[in-house]
């Protein structure tokens, strides 16, 4: 290096504080370049300075940048891009074009993009690719970009742990991945630059597991909203003259807010007990955000509730009404209140644990515990609730409105079912093999459903013979 140039780097050299307020660091600690000074640069330094690295940040105009961490120091980009191996692109792909000048200095050296765009398809190729033309003797990788500065400042612990990364060298990933891991994230190796697009797609994803979810709270919602319509308001026009259509803002939808919520629930639990039977053994891909969309069905249910049995004690007073006490009708009121409070309990306990920021944290026994055990148990709790809401109702023509049911006994039909195939499979089953009576439940082996038919036809045939086993390898026969 000539005379000239190490005093263009002091030159462009400026440190941001003393050296006694540095960070403390090891003396041969090992430096990383951050190009980009903006909020996701600043963090990214702060957090490696932490970590104990030594960071230079490469600025057009270092000497009029504030705010930095203390203990870094900040170069101008040529003395910057000849100060570490390891680079860190935080700046816009608008402003790439300095590092085209730099592409010699940048030979060889690992160039960390963690750039994204304000929408899809922004441009033709990745970020990441075009940096990559832009610096052809340098090794790209993309990385970080699913990070916020938020959760850079905040560490790991306060954010999602995962960091993907993807490139085509493998040292230079591996160089990567170990900066991600002493930062204390977990790196996840994605493959070639080619998948550089789809990380950079990550961060503009908005719940695109929550649309399946949403669209069938939506249909539901809709389809039950003009059903309860129909039997409710146009039903006492046509035929008693009333115009209740002032219902529609908050009984209608205190109607519908329930319905919606029971089924969305049983509707989580169907495909489990179905591929019991079926022998798939698939998990139910939407079952968390189902949970999410049920639990504010039943928050809006609830407070709906409160504002409709208010107006319904208010009509009671002005009217003087009173009633022959009942014990039945106490019973029954007292157990419909008790198992509404318990369920909607656990409700919201499902309801919480189905977030991502919340699940993460608890261990797979918890989360099955909560969400397999409980949810069943939530489902059976809310289906007598609404068992007990109809009570003998369904004995009355006049629940029929123009021949079509009430729509809380519609929404009995998916709840009703799962819980009856929930109860074949943990029932145990008995049968007698070479005089030993043998135990056995519907899970307890790969043919269970086979055995479970088996013990079912046995039982019900009414023909007094022997039917051998599946495993049984004799033919059938008859006495």
């Amino acid at each position: 290096m000539t005379g000239q140039e190490r005093s263009e780097e002091k030159s462009e050299c400026v440190s941001l504080s003393p050296i006694r307020d540095a960070v403390p660091a090891q003396p041969k600690c090992e430096r990383v370049s951050v190009f980009g000074t903006g909020d996701l640069g600043r963090s990214l330094g702060l957090r490696l300075l932490q970590a104990g690295y030594g960071v230079v940040f490469g600025s057009r105009r270092p000497h009029s940048i504030s705010h930095l961490p203390h203990g870094a120091q900040v170069l101008g980009h040529a003395a910057a891009a000849q100060s570490a191996h390891l680079f860190f692109i935080a700046v816009q792909r608008e402003h790439y074009d300095f590092l085209v000048p730099l592409a010699k200095q940048l030979k060889g050296k690992v160039l960390v993009d963690v750039s994204n765009n304000l929408r899809k398809n922004q441009y033709p190729e990745a970020n990441a690719e075009y940096l990559q033309s832009l610096v052809p003797g340098a090794e790209v990788v993309k990385g970080f970009n699913t990070l916020s500065a938020w959760s850079l400042q905040n560490g790991p612990s306060d954010a999602n742990r995962q960091v993907y990364i993807c490139g085509e060298g493998v040292e230079a990933k591996q160089a990567v991945m170990a900066v991600a891991t002493k930062l204390g994230f977990s790196a996840l190796d994605r493959g070639s630059l080619s998948v550089a697009r789809e990380l950079e797609d990550f961060p503009l994803q908005l719940f695109p597991q929550w649309r399946l979810p949403l669209h069938i709270a939506i249909g539901l919602s809709a389809a039950f909203f003009f059903y309860l319509l129909i039997r409710d308001i146009i039903y006492a026009y046509v035929t008693q003259g009333k115009d209740i259509s002032f219902r529609i803002m908050v009984s209608l939808a205190n109607k519908v807010c329930p319905i919606v919520s029971l089924i969305m629930l049983s509707l989580c639990y169907l495909p489990g007990v179905l591929a019991s039977f079926l022998q798939l053994y698939r998990g139910t891909k939407y079952r968390s955000d189902l949970c999410v969309c049920e639990c504010v069905c039943i928050h809006v249910y609830n407070t709906m509730y409160m504002c409709v049995s208010t107006l319904h004690d208010q009509k009671y007073i002005r009217e003087n009404r009173t009633t022959e006490f009942d014990t039945t009708t106490a019973w029954r009121g007292d157990s419909y209140l008790s198992l509404g409070i318990l369920g909607f309990g656990l409700y919201i306990l499902l309801g919480i644990t189905s977030l991502p920021s919340v699940s993460n944290v608890l261990s797979w026994r918890e989360f099955s515990f909560i969400q397999s055990k409980l949810g069943h148990l939530t489902l059976l709790l809310c289906t007598a609730h609404t068992y007990l809401y109809g009570w003998n109702r369904f004995l009355s023509s006049s629940t029929y409105r123009w021949y079509t049911p009430p729509g809380y006994m519609l929404c009995l039909v998916i709840p009703s079912v799962v819980l009856l195939l929930k109860l074949l499979l943990i029932t145990p089953y008995t049968h007698t093999q070479n005089n030993t009576l043998v135990m056995m439940t519907a899970l307890s082996s790969r043919h269970e459903l086979l055995f479970l038919c088996y013990c079912t036809l046995r039982g019900w045939l009414p023909f007094n013979h022997r039917l051998p086993c599946f495993w049984d390898q004799k033919p059938t026969t008859f006495n």
